[in-house]
């Protein structure tokens, strides 16, 4: 029953407001109240419907915030509307963790290769911003080899969608087949890059994001995940 039971104190401490020490004398200065009025009892005992204000506004309970690294397999979706012989990203989401997340900068179905999941709401809109730049390498699978003078009209720059869509970088991937492509951006989709190919009458066979953000494919296998650690959260969180 004891386990069951959540007092105002250390629910304002789950809230991040203060430490639980902190939190009891906050609560005898009459600066918490439960369904607007002032509860002066630390260890009042809170029901399901008690709405808790702090200085007039609401508190809930910080979501612990989480960050995976995926390497996402060709054809995989988000998630499917009904039943599906295949997995699919939040299927695999949810044998790492139990909140959900969601990718800061997504891939089409048909590419593979890295995405960043979280649930960290304030990094996915700060990676939305279409002028934040980060860098990312896709290797490119043609249905035949590209010619010096198509890398030439690359590297120059070609219009997609109404604008000069801008590579750093094209050239080819060596030990890798003469049809395979190393593409490195810092702003733009799978799909534009996808589109840049077709403008040139080249079929894309395949798509992987194998660089972005920092995060290399390093010992993770196709439909493999893992959590980032502090530092690379840290270097998320400032990037660009």
């Amino acid at each position: 029953m004891e386990d069951n039971v959540l007092r105002l104190n250390k629910f304002v401490a789950h809230c991040g407001v203060a430490n639980r020490r902190k939190a009891m004398e906050i609560i005898k200065a009459g600066e918490i109240s439960v369904n607007d009025v002032a509860e002066l009892n630390p260890f009042y005992e809170l029901k399901p419907d008690d709405k808790v204000k702090y200085k007039g506004k609401d508190l809930e309970i910080a979501e612990k915030k989480v960050y995976l690294l995926l390497n996402k397999p060709k054809n995989m979706p988000m998630s499917h509307d009904g039943e599906a012989s295949k997995p699919d990203i939040e299927a695999l989401m949810k044998k790492k963790t139990d909140i959900k997340v969601t990718p800061i900068d997504s891939l089409s179905e048909s590419a593979a290769g890295l995405l960043i999941l979280t649930n960290d709401k304030d990094l996915i809109e700060k990676f939305k911003d279409g002028n934040r730049k980060v860098k990312k390498v896709f290797q490119v699978s043609l249905d035949k080899k590209i010619s010096e003078e198509d890398l030439s009209k690359i590297r120059s720059g070609i219009e997609i969608n109404g604008k000069i869509f801008p590579v750093l970088g094209v050239n080819h991937v060596q030990d890798l087949g003469v049809n395979e492509v190393g593409v490195e951006i810092m702003s733009g989709t799978d799909m534009e890059i996808n589109q840049l190919f077709t403008s040139l009458n080249y079929e894309v066979l395949k798509l992987d994001r194998t660089f972005y953000a920092g995060m290399t494919k390093k010992d993770l296998k196709r439909g493999w995940s893992r959590f980032l650690n502090e530092k690379e959260v840290i270097f998320l969180k400032h990037f660009g």
